[in-house]
């Protein structure tokens, strides 16, 4: 990654060889223009920064469409002095360049028109607190910035407000405990349209690993209003301080509670994980059932922290939906088939055929992007997914890790009438939850247990959703739960067995 610091100087040069008055003999004379989509973005950084007209610039060495592996053209630095009286302290505003159309002759985004999304959409934000007697920005968001364009790119998969991603390492590559980020709208940058399209500017925040999980466990909007009113955690905002070592709730102990009742009030948007899990077919107590993943042993993939091998995770709003489509059907199905286990950590939202976080008026403009598994999917399905099997009884096994998002699976979106997918990080099996008011899956209320190849689902009725809760709510909590421990109904003819992360 090759970068180098400039001022904003994104032009190109165009010749006029007529004659005229001042030209009389039709020599060139050179003009200075901006590409419109660039220009488009200065200007609505210069209506909040009218006395900064040519700030400091990261730029790639090599662009992208000339072959660099950095898709942002440029980065963007400005000093803001904050609102002392509003609690915002003073602090460094990047913006990029890069992820929408700048130019608008093809080199990197085909045009969709000044109706349709300029390119992917959105341009990245960020704003870090500045230290004290800093007079520089610090040059390393701009990496950070680059790595989430990389992953825009190479995914497609577009980033919007209320999305969360993983990092598991400092922003900065610090001892700092802000290891992870989330996605909202910009504090001051309000939607543009561009000649090529609409540009929406969405700022990343810096979170602590306890406020990711409260994020995955609710929902992201919630928790990025709880982080809000904490002045020193990011304020109205969101301002990232990579010198905060307490998390909100060491800060205020009651946003706890908050959560917890949100989660049992809205349920929960986090659709799926992936871990260590696999199934098999209990209906004959011997060795010879069918057995579906990977059992504890095995070691893992270490984590990687370069977005490409990370799932941004959406924090939309999916209240409205209850079902399980045809279409979200086939979405697992590739999924499985192209054994995503390895490469994600958490498996995406299963959603409709529009993007989640997308208005049903930005389907037309996500069309014609390559299909992803957050986009339009392929009907190819491998034959063994075209059979279902029906079983009598399951039994399912889960690491201490994996086992522990039980709890909230049943909490947080069963008892509101949604589904959850565990997905084995180990091969191409998963076992998906679902509860009675879900349609459109392959389980009945006469058959709970049915599989597609190495696909399981579960139906589970109302009253026997309570009944797990009160029998597996401590086991969210690892560290008093001994492994392996099995639970077992008899009457449901169901079995969990909880196994250690490390065998």
């Amino acid at each position: 990654m090759k970068f180098a610091m400039a001022g904003v100087e994104s032009f190109r040069r165009v010749s006029n060889g007529n004659n005229s008055p001042g030209n009389p003999h039709g020599s060139h004379i050179q003009q200075l223009v901006t590409a419109p989509g660039l220009q488009a973005i200065y200007s609505a950084c210069r209506k909040i920064y009218p006395d900064q007209p040519n700030p400091l610039q990261v730029t790639a060495v090599v662009k992208f469409w000339l072959g660099g592996p950095d898709p942002l053209d440029y980065i963007s630095m400005y000093k803001n002095n904050g609102n002392s009286r509003r609690g915002i302290p003073p602090h460094w505003h990047y913006v990029s360049f890069g992820l929408t159309n700048l130019h608008g002759d093809g080199r990197v985004h085909e045009c969709m028109g000044p109706d349709g999304p300029s390119g992917f959409g959105f341009e990245l934000t960020f704003r870090l607190k500045c230290e004290e007697g800093e007079t520089a920005p610090p040059t390393w968001p701009a990496g950070l910035l680059q790595a989430l364009a990389r992953y825009v790119f190479q995914s497609e998969n577009t980033l919007c407000a209320g999305d969360h991603i993983p990092w598991y390492a400092s922003l900065d590559g610090s001892e700092s405990r802000i290891q992870h980020m989330m996605m909202t709208e910009d504090s001051q940058l309000q939607p543009i349209s561009t000649p090529f399209g609409t540009v929406n500017f969405v700022q990343v925040v810096g979170v602590c690993a306890e406020e990711l999980k409260a994020a995955q466990h609710w929902n992201g909007p919630g928790l990025l209003d709880l982080i809000k009113t904490i002045s020193v955690a990011g304020g109205p905002w969101l301002i990232t301080d990579m010198r905060r070592g307490e998390t909100i709730f060491e800060i205020d102990p009651q946003l706890q509670e908050q959560v917890d009742k949100g989660i049992e009030n809205d349920g929960s948007n986090l659709s799926g994980v992936s871990g260590r899990c696999f199934w098999e077919d209990a209906s004959f107590e011997s060795a010879s059932g069918t057995r579906f993943g990977g059992g504890g042993g095995g070691e893992e993939q270490e984590d990687d922290k370069e977005i490409s091998r990370e799932t941004v995770q959406r924090g939309c709003n999916e209240t409205d939906r209850r079902q399980l489509s045809n279409y979200e059907s086939e979405q697992i199905k590739l999924t499985l088939k192209k054994g995503l286990g390895n490469t994600l950590p958490v498996l995406p939202s299963i959603k409709a055929k529009h993007h989640e976080c997308q208005s049903e008026a930005d389907d037309h403009k996500l069309a014609a992007r390559k299909s992803s598994f957050d986009g339009s999917v392929s009907s190819e399905v491998p034959s063994d997914f075209m059979r279902t099997q029906i079983f009598d009884a399951v039994h399912i096994k889960l690491n201490l890790e994996t086992g522990a998002m039980l709890p909230l699976a049943l909490r947080g979106r069963l008892k509101h009438g949604r589904h959850f997918t565990f997905k084995s990080v180990l091969n191409e099996s998963a076992i998906t939850l679902v509860s009675s008011s879900v349609v459109g899956a392959i389980v009945t209320e006469e058959s709970p247990y049915a599989a597609h190849g190495p696909w399981l689902q579960i139906l589970l009725s109302d009253d026997f959703i309570d009944e797990l809760l009160q029998e597996l709510s401590y086991i969210a909590d690892t560290s008093v739960i001994t492994a392996p421990k099995v639970f077992k109904w008899e009457n449901r003819q169901l079995t969990i067995t909880i196994l250690p992360d490390r065998l």
